[in-house]
């Protein structure tokens, strides 16, 4: 955590612009003291071998540098299409280009493969991965449909193997991260709510055409709100869940009428309940892509996660979090927080632990998900 003079007046200015939220200067120079400062991020050498088979979302970057930083060691990958291998060669010169997927699964040195195939593709990737005796991380989502995950979950129990998604938005998220070690610590006591917003910006130009048609991508609630379902049960401390309503619409895209462009969907679990909302409405006009956020609500306080810009103040893009309690109000500026879960998924494959994520995490957040895509109304405004 970064906190100083010049931070602390920027903010207490900022509080009074936006809603006459008093609090004295010297409760936040106390803060200053509650919050442990964060680490830089640092490298680790490497101790295992890894693969990567479909590059066919970005996503795969953030995966590959996570597990390189966790002290993996690109070996080799394989990809279909030139365009994408062109630039993904560029930025890892260190792997190898292979000629088929076979040679990175029958690999006996690679112990985890890596994948953003495309949607569809990743749940039936996984299982030859699992069938190979490797472990499996791949991008969100990581399977599109309640028959994919009968299987997936029916072949880890036989290999025993990780099948992990990337819910990047929690483990790739500074602000995110802080959050979850601030609420593990009882900072705002026990949470009993959350509400995550997923806003997409469409640039429809730099989409594919399995984008557009949800028999390849599973749709919104499935795609995007997968991540939104990730962090309601890892806040809550949830170990089972239901979905209470669920909607989908395509609102404004009628030239592509295989598409969703809006989502929502309440949850209840044994610990508490949430709601959720994505879509592909992001203005040209914002700095970034989306302006994502998360709210958390505990008996002592609240959190609330921005992740990727703050609107509402000179802060900009970047990644920040805003802590309320009995005590203070915070703004901290979370851009050196370290991001363990590359290291922890690495450890988890050396030493057969579950620190990263449990599987029965991964595979209830999916589940949820998919459910609440089912079983979605459809709320389309007609023309």
């Amino acid at each position: 955590m970064k906190t100083n003079a010049s931070n602390r007046r920027e903010f207490l200015h900022n509080a009074s612009m936006l809603g006459g939220m008093a609090f004295l200067p010297s409760s936040l120079k106390d803060a200053t003291k509650t919050f442990a400062p964060a680490t830089p991020e640092r490298i680790i050498a490497p101790r295992l071998k890894f693969g990567v088979v479909g590059i066919n979302h970005g996503h795969i970057y953030s995966m590959a540098n996570s597990i390189i930083r966790g002290g993996g060691e690109f070996v080799s990958y394989y990809a279909k299409e030139p365009d994408l291998i062109k630039d993904f060669a560029k930025r890892y010169p260190q792997a190898k280009l292979v000629k088929s997927e076979a040679e990175v699964l029958e690999d006996p040195s690679i112990k985890l493969v890596l994948s953003s195939i495309t949607p569809n593709e990743r749940a039936p990737l996984g299982i030859r991965v699992m069938q190979h005796g490797k472990d499996y991380m791949v991008d969100k989502p990581g399977i599109i449909s309640l028959e994919q995950l009968a299987e997936v979950r029916k072949v880890q129990q036989e290999t025993k193997r990780i099948y992990s998604i990337s819910f990047s938005e929690r483990f790739e998220n500074k602000a995110t991260e802080l959050a979850s070690q601030l609420v593990a610590s009882g900072k705002i006591g026990k949470v009993m709510q959350t509400l995550g917003t997923g806003p997409h910006r469409m640039s429809v130009n730099s989409r594919p055409d399995w984008f557009f048609d949800t028999k390849y991508y599973g749709g919104i609630i499935t795609d995007i709100a997968s991540h939104q379902v990730d962090q309601f049960l890892h806040f809550t401390g949830s170990t089972q869940g239901e979905v209470v309503a669920s909607q989908i619409a395509n609102h404004h895209h009628p030239q592509y009428p295989k598409f969703q462009d809006f989502g929502d969907l309440m949850l209840r679990s044994n610990k508490g309940s949430g709601y959720i909302r994505v879509d592909w409405f992001t203005p040209d006009g914002l700095n970034t892509w989306g302006d994502g956020r998360l709210t958390i609500l505990g008996t002592d306080g609240y959190m609330e996660v921005r992740k990727n810009t703050d609107i509402a103040s000179p802060h900009g893009t970047g990644s920040h979090l805003y802590v309320v309690t009995n005590k203070e109000t915070v703004y901290i500026d979370c851009k050196d927080v370290n991001l363990p879960h590359g290291e922890l998924l690495v450890n988890d494959v050396l030493n057969r632990t579950e620190t990263a994520m449990t599987q029965a995490h991964c595979f209830l957040s999916t589940e949820l998900a998919l459910i609440a895509q089912k079983n979605a109304t459809n709320i389309s405004i007609k023309a």
